[in-house]
This record gives C-alpha cells, structure tokens and sequence, in this order.
C-alpha cells in the first residue's frame, strides 16, 4: 500500500490551517449558518496545501420565498471577514481581485446545468469543482445539501436504470472541463515577455498534475465503481465528492477486484508527490526555475510522463466495458 509522508504531511498541515480559518470565521459561520456555504477549491481542498498556496473560494446559498437565504448584506460581512482573516493568516489575496468570489444559489448550479449560459456565469466551474475538489469552510449542513442537490440533477434518470446505470452526464461534463482547462491554456499570444512565458510553464505544468488528476481521479474513481457493480449509485458518487482526488487513487488502491491495476496506481501516486516537491517554492523562485530551458524541459517530460500513468490506470481498470468506451469514445 502507498503511503505518502510529504502527502501526509500535506493533508495534517492543510487540515489544521482550514481548522485554525474556522475558529476566526465565526461570525461568518454565524451568518451562514443554514442560509449558505463557503467551500474551498485547489490545494486547500485537496488537501496538499503549501505555504504558498492561495485560498480558492466559492458560496453558495439556498432560496427562501423566492429570495436568496442570505441577505446581500450579510454577504458583503461574510466576503469582508473572508478577506480580514485570510491577510491575517498571510494567505495570498483572492485571485483576480475578489473578481470570482462570487454568491450562486443552489438553484443557479441545477437550473444551467446543461444549458447554454452555463459556462458564461461561471456556475458550470462552480458546480464541477464543488463535485470534483471542495471542502467546505463555513455552512457544513448546507454545503452537504448542495452536494446533494447537485448530484441529483445528475442522477435525475436513476431509478428507471439502477442496475445499469452510467454516469453519462456528469462523466461529459468532467471530460468538458478537461477540455476548458486545456483550452484555456492554449489561448495565448504567439509574442510574450520571458517571464511571462515562465509564468505559462508553471501553469502548464500544474495544469498536467494537479487539474488532470482532479477530473481523471472523480472519473477513475466512478469507473472502478462500474466496473464492480456495473452501475453507480449516488451514494457512489457521495462517497467520490467526499474524497480528495489522492485518497480516490488510495481508495482504489483499497480494493481487493482492483488487483490488477494496484501496482499501476501506487505510479500515479509517487509521481504526484514529486510534483508536489517540485513547485513547493514562491512564485519568483519557480519563475527562474522555468526560464531555464533544461529545467522546463524535464519538469515537462515529467508531466507527459504522469499523464501517461494516469492513461494506464484508465485502460487497465476499464477493460474496455461501456463506461470505459463512453470515455474514450
């Protein structure tokens, strides 16, 4: 069995930090409390946080009488002690200026599912990532409420085809923010500044590890379900979301069916941890690190090579059943 101590040491470290948020986040819980949550995405939700990571961040409320649970202003005093204490616990600011600390209903992540806007309000990231990689900060009851709405609308046709059941929509919808995450790395400009360009090394490179074994883990997770069952259940999917996209490949590990693919995913496993060594550095440091050729080159060769684990994983847990044709095909 695989065991981790920079892993380990990653997750009892992240889970005292986000316990020590939660004791001066009070009044924000107090707010929150039955009307909203707060959920952490990244490295703090994966558990691998270092002291250089920022704090993602996404909340969401319910609806009462046609109004949103928590009051606008309230929210402004939520998204306040949200910033207070973050600088007070020397946590990066809030990517773009606060621009994605944003207030959605549960409403809003159901009702766009599928639908056209969903990508342009930003709730089809908000509702992925909540599946994908979340831990809630504040509003416990209600981030597990939310989960529970949430993957109901995607197990809406459950009943009728419990003892076959694939999980069609969610397993598109990871494989479409896969393909957003690519995407949006590639639209670049041709003629960009050294450093610059560094700074879109580092991107890639953590694109490759981190945001690749946060859909593959929630999609090999599922699979290895299909493939012991043939069907998933939403308790299946619960237990996935509740799971970082690591403890999923250890889950996995767990399994006594999964024989055949254990040595294959204890690869994946290691691999990470180096990954997780290698950009445990601030910003301008790894920036000097990418403007080297040959440094960028084997950081590189080193991300084709984890993406190439991951695939071995897939193909041997698959074996070529339906689940594993509706990934490929």
């Amino acid at each position: 069995m695989f065991v981790g101590e920079l892993l380990d040491g990653r997750r009892e470290a992240t889970k005292a930090r986000i316990a020590k948020l939660q004791e001066d986040l009070q009044e924000a819980e107090r707010l929150c409390a039955g009307n909203a949550c707060v959920y952490a995405t990244g490295s703090f939700a994966r558990g691998e946080a270092s002291q250089h990571s920022d704090l993602d961040l996404f909340i969401v409320g319910q609806m009462k009488d046609g109004k949103r649970s928590l009051r606008r202003l309230d929210e402004i005093r939520v998204k306040a002690d949200l910033i207070e204490v973050t600088q007070r616990h020397k946590i990066p600011e809030f990517s773009g200026d606060g621009e994605y600390l944003v207030h959605y209903t549960v409403q809003q992540l159901v009702k766009t599912l599928g639908k056209p806007d969903d990508d342009a309000t930003n709730t089809f990231t908000a509702r992925l990532l909540l599946v994908l990689e979340s831990r809630a900060l504040l509003g416990e009851s209600v981030y597990q409420d939310v989960i529970e709405e949430v993957l109901g609308a995607y197990w809406l046709d459950y009943e009728d085809h419990k003892n076959e059941f694939i999980p069609a929509f969610l397993t598109n919808d990871i494989l479409r923010l896969w393909r957003t995450f690519c995407v949006n790395y590639e639209a670049r400009t041709a003629r960009e500044p050294e450093e610059k360009r560094a700074k879109r090394r580092i991107k890639n490179y953590k694109l490759k590890h981190s945001r690749l074994l946060t859909c593959y883990s929630g999609l090999l997770y599922l699979l290895g379900v299909f493939s012991a069952r043939r069907t998933v259940a939403p308790t299946d999917a619960a237990e996935m979301v509740a799971r970082t996209p690591t403890e999923r490949l250890e889950w996995l590990l767990s399994q006594p069916r999964l024989t055949d693919a254990h040595e294959k995913l204890e690869k994946p496993l290691r691999s990470y941890e180096a990954f997780l060594e290698s950009t445990e550095a601030a910003e301008n440091t790894l920036i000097e690190r990418f403007l080297d050729a040959r440094t960028h080159l084997k950081y590189m060769r080193s991300a084709y090579e984890f993406g190439d684990l991951v695939f071995d994983v897939l193909e041997t847990i698959g074996q070529k059943n339906r689940f594993h044709r509706l990934l490929v095909v």
